[in-house]
């Protein structure tokens, strides 16, 4: 019972203490510039889609794919902007143990993040492959590990092997750790996107002082957006080096909730999803 109460005010404790934090840290990586977007409210999405975890782009610059969170039904949703469902696709008997983030890639296949992982415990994490044109989805697993974690779960100041964040780029899925500590260290690792059981790499890692949530690269690979508790980090992606040495920018978006989707519309514009089904707009100024 402890646990579970644990887990249902971490949320909160990890939220009053990014606002306290305030600024991103700074740890020898090089300083955060202040990224000029702007924030509007951009709609709202239908009742149906519980607690949306995850966005990913459509078809069209005004389609969007989303899913709800562990202990929804095993279900996506193909909506139209600002928020009517236009699609239901229904993946049971496909288990939801904790659907986090969605991807697609350059031929319009869709990546399903199963790696929700609150306790650290989880030996089943999956991303699932889906071919979503026509008809019943075509369903492809891919299953991996970290190769960082010893025990499940690890000891509490250790338990950094939650995700909810992740992209694909260049046939391979980019995966971003939230830390279930206060340390609120973010650790990059990337998986081949083919079907198949995987060991992940670690890529790097550094200390945001703030859970991330979401991930998207924006359409034309130069900026990589990481969504945190209270604002947005803007890397930029360059081939052939680490993502967190590159010049880096955080947005603050104090009025947005706790946000849960992100997904880049164009090159320079975000739209984000928070837990309550509200969408915000976040447009490069």
């Amino acid at each position: 019972m402890l646990y579970l109460l644990r887990d249902a005010f971490f949320p909160v404790l990890v939220f009053v203490h990014a606002v306290l934090v305030g600024a991103p840290a700074n740890h020898g990586r090089g300083r955060f510039e202040r990224a000029r977007y702007a924030v509007h409210r951009a709609g709202r999405l239908p009742r149906v889609v519980r607690e949306s975890s995850g966005l990913a782009r459509a078809d069209t610059a005004t389609m969007l794919w989303t899913h709800g969170d562990a202990g929804t039904p095993a279900e996506l949703f193909e909506v139209a902007l600002p928020g009517s469902v236009r699609r239901t696709l229904n993946l049971a008997p496909l288990p939801n143990t904790d659907w986090e983030d969605l991807a697609r890639d350059a031929a319009g296949r869709l990546y399903l993040g199963d790696f929700g992982n609150n306790r650290n415990q989880r030996r089943d994490l999956a991303i699932y492959r889906l071919s979503v044109r026509a008809g019943q989805p075509a369903v492809d697993t891919i299953a991996f590990r970290y190769p960082d974690q010893r025990a499940f779960p690890p000891r509490r100041g250790r338990r950094n092997f939650d995700c909810e964040a992740f992209y694909w780029y260049q046939d391979s899925l980019h995966l971003f750790s939230k830390d279930r500590s206060l340390r609120q260290y973010t650790k990059h690792y990337v998986l081949p996107a083919r079907p198949g059981r995987h060991v992940a790499v670690l890529r790097d890692s550094l200390r945001l002082n703030r859970p991330i949530t979401a991930a998207d690269i924006s359409p034309d690979g130069r900026t990589v957006a990481l969504l945190a508790y209270g604002g947005v980090f803007l890397f930029t992606n360059a081939p052939g080096r680490r993502l967190f040495d590159e010049p880096k920018r955080f947005r603050a978006l104090p009025t947005t909730g706790q946000a849960e989707g992100l997904v880049f519309l164009n090159d320079s514009t975000l739209l984000l999803s928070n837990e309550k089904g509200r969408l915000y707009r976040v447009q490069q100024r």
